[in-house]
């Protein structure tokens, strides 16, 4: 059997996640970078992978999976030793699940509200973006009731949650001490920086040099 071919990009956000999540499993992935502004992501090879034309995605050996969560759920239940990461206890499950459509329903979907219009050429954030932000850090402030989002343990949901919020402080920095010291939890495990952090800044940083390119023109 070979390695899972992992369709990726360093920058995105969600390939991150996946990536933490193959890290945390110790479990090696063959990359091949999609360069986005090539088209890699439209050409025919790909779209028959993946019609929705976006990633990641993950083949392992004709299995087919697009879609950060469900990867990572697939990778937790096929190559997991425990069921920590992802429980197989309903109710626990559960609250991973939540965490995860919070992530793709809100963080995600608010980060995209304010990232596109910068790479369309907005040259500033307006005010109500900006609360529309801070808001959704406030909803993530109130869920850290534990350690973890999910709960007193480390889950895929960390690593789904982090993986944007990682990129959009860099942008907007929050000011809640919960999410900090939740950061700050992550930053111990020892693939972290690899697997996130240093992404994570580069792709934040590219996005306010644009947002500072798009002010000088104006």
């Amino acid at each position: 059997m070979t390695n899972p071919i992992f369709y990726t990009l360093h920058l995105s956000p969600p390939c991150r996640a996946v990536q933490l999540t193959a890290k945390a499993l110790n479990l090696e992935l063959d990359h091949h970078v999609v360069n986005l502004l090539a088209g890699d992501h439209l050409k025919p090879e790909f779209l028959k992978m993946n019609p929705q034309h976006t990633i990641p995605v993950l083949d392992d050996n004709g299995v087919i999976i697009s879609d950060s969560h469900a990867i990572m759920i697939y990778l937790v239940s096929k190559f997991g030793k425990d069921d920590s990461l992802y429980p197989k206890d309903l109710a626990e499950q559960a609250k991973v699940n939540a965490a995860l459509h919070f992530e793709s329903g809100v963080l995600f979907a608010r980060a995209r509200f304010v990232i596109e219009p910068i790479l369309a050429g907005c040259s500033e954030i307006p005010p109500e973006k900006i609360e529309y932000i801070q808001k959704a850090y406030q909803l993530l402030e109130d869920t850290l009731q534990d350690d973890y989002v999910a709960g007193p343990t480390l889950t895929i949901a960390d690593f789904s949650c982090i993986s944007i919020i990682a990129s959009v402080m860099r942008i907007i920095p929050s000011s809640y001490p919960k999410i900090y010291a939740w950061i700050d939890r992550l930053k111990q495990l020892p693939y972290y920086e690899e697997a996130n952090g240093a992404s994570a800044a580069e792709h934040g940083q590219i996005i306010l040099n644009i947002l500072k390119k798009n002010a000088a023109n104006v």
